[in-house]
Parts: structure tokens; sequence; C-alpha cells
């Protein structure tokens, strides 16, 4: 399946890239050609068992008339919720404003539910833990931590980490941005 999405991303590249007006050093390629281009691709790639079928765009002839391309769209089926083993005890030591670092354990399980243990490092008496349920997003990729503070937390779920999102749900950037993520133990 891989190698077939492989070459259908490939086969988007080769339309869209194409010169879009035909000129005398460069006759532009039918509908029938460009099938036939992709379909040998598919085919010499082709090891899975399962087909996915290929629709070109339709082609006006007309002059000046520029043919529609369409990308191919990513596996809504396939998310960080249902493809990644998410569930665990994560630590890191998080960027602080006015101490040394926050020490962060998450523990997130399979029934909904977290353990957050912080300790604000450099800081006498200043460890914190919350329990709670913690929510997906519609896409799958980021929870929500319920009875974590006042703050919404949130974190974008990656491969064996997470990264700790602002206030209104987005990736951290900037020098600091590596310093937001937890790794999986």
């Amino acid at each position: 399946m891989k190698k077939t999405l492989l070459a259908l991303v490939v086969a988007g590249f080769v339309l869209a890239g194409c010169d879009q007006q035909a000129t005398p050093e460069s006759p532009s390629h039918t509908e029938a050609e460009t099938a036939a281009v992709v379909e040998n691709q598919v085919q010499a790639d082709d090891t899975s068992t399962t087909e996915v079928p290929v629709t070109l765009p339709e082609v006006d002839q007309t002059e000046g008339a520029q043919p529609e391309v369409t990308q191919p769209i990513a596996d809504s089926a396939h998310s960080a919720r249902n493809a990644l083993d998410w569930d665990g005890t994560y630590t890191g030591i998080l960027p602080c404003a006015d101490c040394e670092g926050i020490k962060t354990e998450l523990v997130v399980k399979k029934d909904g539910t977290f353990i957050m243990t912080e300790v604000y490092l450099g800081k006498e008496g200043n460890a914190f833990e919350y329990e709670g349920s913690f929510n997906w997003n519609t896409a799958g990729n980021t929870i929500a931590l319920l009875g974590a503070g006042d703050d919404a937390v949130q974190y974008f779920v990656g491969e064996n980490q997470l990264f700790r999102l602002d206030r209104e749900g987005n990736r951290v950037e900037g020098d600091l941005a590596s310093h937001y993520m937890l790794r999986k133990q």
C-alpha cells in the first residue's frame, strides 16, 4: 500500500510539474499517455495485495485551458490515537520562566486517565501532582489533560514522545522548541 501511495504521489508531482501550455519543442501529453505512465509506475512497484483505483482529472483540450490536478489525501483512518503505542510514562524537564526547569512525569493510561507530577527545580516546596482524565482531539493526535491545574494542558502525541503545546494548542516554536518534549520511558 505504501508503494502504491508513493506512486500516486509521484504521479501527482509529475502532473503538477508538467508544462501546462504546449510548445512546439514539447508536445502536451494526452490523458491516455499520462494514464499509461501512472499504470506502469504502479505495476512496477505493486507488491501489495490492495489495489487503489487511480482516477485522472479530465483534461480540457481547448486552447489555454489548464488541467485540474488533485493531490492525494492522507489516510484519515490512521492517527496517533490508533496507530501508536502512546500509553506509558513520559518524563522530561520543561522550561520555566522563574526557575531552573519543571521536572515533569506524565503517566497516560489506556483507560483515558493520567497522573502528572511537576517539580519546580531550584524552588522549595514546589512539587505538584495532578490526576484526572484526558480527551483526544478530533484528529486523534493531541490530548488535553482535564484537571491539570488552572490552565488547559495539551500535548501533541508523537512516536515515544509528547510535545507540550502552548495555550492556543500550537506547537512551541523558536530556540526553546526542542525543550517542550517529554520522552517515553
